[in-house]
């Protein structure tokens, strides 16, 4: 009994963990991009240096890339997008407005859930769902031009971080016959191809950096990005995607938490009446 106790409770302290360290880790990721590694650039080392460091335990899970290729790779592709576009939010946009925005994942999991997976969605998810666009208007209501719209570039790449982040938790979830460490390889690999493909497609130039900041990017990805993606990975794996998404929310916690003491950076009333509506809806629409 004790044992099943803890078999239970392992997945949960997984996704708080994970949640309250993605919270903060914002921080550390501005204070590189001030000494000059740009966002993408940044995000390059961080998920190389998580994918080099992995390697001695994820790349015997490497076959699996081919043989559940029909999930994994959108894994890939869902999970390489969802870290790219949330580092590139966070640096440039207000920390819980980024965080609330992405915070409607648990709203698109539902309904990815109900095309993918084939999950149920009653009249109460859709009603929840409704409050949940309704917290989403507010957040983006623009007082100048009086519509509900993205205002600034880190709420486009917050919203679609936060879609592409449930899609590939469902992804996670349906691939239950491949192992924890093919879906964290995915991921790693998935995002250092984007961010590759970004820097060759756009043309960014290398920054040129002191090399204590590019180790300070390594120690973070290796000790800070690998870390969070296994616990993350880990808890989403072992219970249904409606229980995760809630626990996840903890993240909010952490980065309201972290903003406050770190920065200046204010929310409106308009921004927090928004922000108060989607968490509501994300936790009911979690304990459907």
């Amino acid at each position: 009994m004790a044992s099943n106790r803890r078999m239970h409770l392992l997945p949960v302290a997984s996704l708080l963990l994970g949640a309250g360290l993605w919270g903060v880790i914002w921080y550390p990721m501005r204070l590189l991009e001030g000494h000059g590694l740009s966002g993408i650039w940044l995000t390059l080392i961080l998920y190389a240096a998580a994918l080099a460091a992995s390697l001695p335990v994820t790349l015997p899970a490497a076959r699996e890339l081919v043989a559940h290729r029909r999930t994994l790779l959108p894994l890939a592709l869902a999970g390489g997008w969802t870290n790219i576009a949330f580092v590139l939010a966070i640096l440039d946009g207000n920390v819980m407005r980024v965080l609330l925005l992405f915070y409607l994942s648990p709203v698109w999991a539902v309904i990815l859930g109900w095309i993918i997976l084939g999950e149920r969605v009653s009249n109460r998810s859709l009603a929840t769902l409704g409050v949940a666009m309704a917290g989403a208007l507010l957040l983006l209501w623009d007082p100048v031009s009086g519509v509900p719209w993205p205002q600034h570039n880190s709420d486009w790449l917050a919203l679609s971080a936060g879609f592409a982040f449930a899609l590939s938790n469902v992804f996670v979830r349906k691939g239950q016959e491949a192992s924890i460490a093919a879906k964290s390889l995915a991921v790693w690999v998935g995002v250092a191809v984007i961010a590759y493909a970004l820097i060759a497609l756009f043309r960014v130039p290398s920054p040129g950096v002191e090399a204590t900041v590019t180790l300070g990017a390594v120690a973070l990805g290796v000790f800070g990005i690998l870390l969070m993606t296994v616990l993350v990975q880990y808890g989403v794996t072992h219970m249904p995607i409606h229980r995760s998404a809630v626990i996840l929310l903890f993240e909010l916690v952490s980065g309201a938490i972290s903003q406050q003491l770190l920065t200046d950076e204010v929310m409106t009333a308009a921004d927090w009446s928004g922000g108060a509506l989607i968490i509501v809806a994300a936790y009911i629409s979690a304990r459907l």
